[in-house]
């Protein structure tokens, strides 16, 4: 399967030419420092492939949510040291749209989120942004899939401007996720976690008629438990979605945690017990699935030929409520005959993080919101600007 997106290769000769780029290069810092560059690693194919093609290249990108103002907190400057790295050659720091190096064969532009008409609620403001961007290059390629599903004006309103195509990982990332809801190899299971169940209702809505199973882990977890009338403590609860879940649930396709880690606090260094699912004590909180889940959890994976995997099974950032995080994915990896993605944002940084080879999966997105979207059915801004129509 293929994408009907137009691709590098629609754009002709490169050669002389410069290319504006939107990649994701929204990555973690800590005190400037990248903690997990996964981002801009994927950024580098295309880019090399641009810059092989005999092309200079402008970067557009964007790091937190600034609103619209200069913060030096959220520069990409150590981003384009970064990239610099990665890709063995200088690149070109830009502090401004205006202030481009028309020389430089690699430029990165600070921070687009510090225009407050990138993200404008006004048509007009984004157009005019989007004109300036477009001075910058004679083509657009678009490779940032985590942002794709913005009406902003890197995205939407400059790819309308310039000759436009999809980067080759937003090219595989849109493949991958077509071949998840079209004639996916079976069994077919799909793993969701993350903190709430309306985080996830559409796409729960729009995959449970097509999925064989549907396991459910992180804090989302309990509003399901409720709705079947168990004991949460003070658990994450959306009581306005107990209904949802009871919907759910009569499909009779959904897996939900037997016991859990509880802990009297949320802290790294609260009193903790694995409990029952439904008998979690009064006062605590579940913050992890508990181990025997994650052996119902692989046993349940086992055999599956698609797995899409998306959210957390609990606070994984702290060492006590990893080891469900952990389990599952490594479930996951371990499956040989399968096709596996890893449907981004804060599980592909759980990867990253507990350790887990990246290799062992089919595909990791880098777009967690995106994604969701996509396989919600949605039309995501970015790529009806680029041309699809699927």
């Amino acid at each position: 399967m293929t994408s009907a997106l137009p691709g590098i290769e629609s754009l002709g000769d490169l050669r002389g030419r410069r290319v504006v780029v939107r990649c994701d290069l929204n990555v973690p810092l800590d005190a400037g420092r990248i903690t997990d560059d996964g981002r801009i690693r994927a950024s580098i194919p295309t880019l090399t492939r641009l810059l092989d093609a005999g092309a200079s290249v402008v970067v557009l990108a964007h790091l937190g949510r600034p609103k619209g103002t200069p913060d030096p907190a959220l520069s990409l400057a150590p981003v384009a040291v970064r990239m610099g790295e990665l890709l063995g050659r200088a690149v070109t720091f830009a502090p401004d749209i205006d202030d481009v190096p028309g020389d430089a064969d690699i430029v990165v532009v600070e921070n687009i989120r510090f225009e407050a008409a990138e993200t404008s609620k006004v048509p007009a403001d984004r157009d005019a942004l989007a004109a300036r961007l477009a001075a910058l290059g004679s083509a657009y390629v678009d490779d940032a899939f985590g942002a794709v599903h913005r009406t902003h004006a890197s995205v939407d309103e400059l790819a309308r401007r310039l000759p436009s195509a999809a980067g080759d990982l937003v090219q595989r990332e849109v493949e991958v996720l077509r071949r998840l809801t079209v004639d996916p190899r079976r069994p077919f299971t799909v793993v969701l976690g993350g903190s709430k169940v309306s985080d996830k209702l559409a796409v729960i809505d729009r995959l449970l008629p097509i999925v064989d199973r549907l396991l459910i882990g992180g804090g989302m977890c309990f509003t399901f438990l409720a709705a079947q009338g168990a004991e949460v403590g003070a658990s994450l609860l959306e009581p306005d979605q107990l209904d949802a879940c009871r919907g759910f649930l009569e499909a009779g396709k959904v897996v939900l945690p037997v016991d859990v880690v509880a802990a009297s606090a949320f802290a790294a260094d609260a009193q903790t017990a694995v409990v029952p699912a439904g008998h979690i004590p009064v006062g605590w909180m579940g913050l992890d699935i508990g181990p025997a889940t994650v052996e119902l959890f692989a046993d349940r994976l086992v055999g599956s030929r698609t797995v899409f995997w998306n959210g957390p099974m609990g606070a994984f950032e702290m060492a006590p409520f990893s080891a469900g995080t952990r389990g599952v994915a490594q479930a996951i990896a371990d499956l040989t005959d399968a096709f596996t993605v890893v449907g981004g944002g804060d599980s592909a940084a759980a990867i990253r993080s507990l350790g887990i080879d990246e290799g062992s999966f089919s595909h990791i997105s880098t777009g967690g919101g995106a994604s969701l979207e996509f396989l919600e059915g949605r039309a995501l801004p970015g790529l009806v600007a680029l041309g699809d129509r699927n």
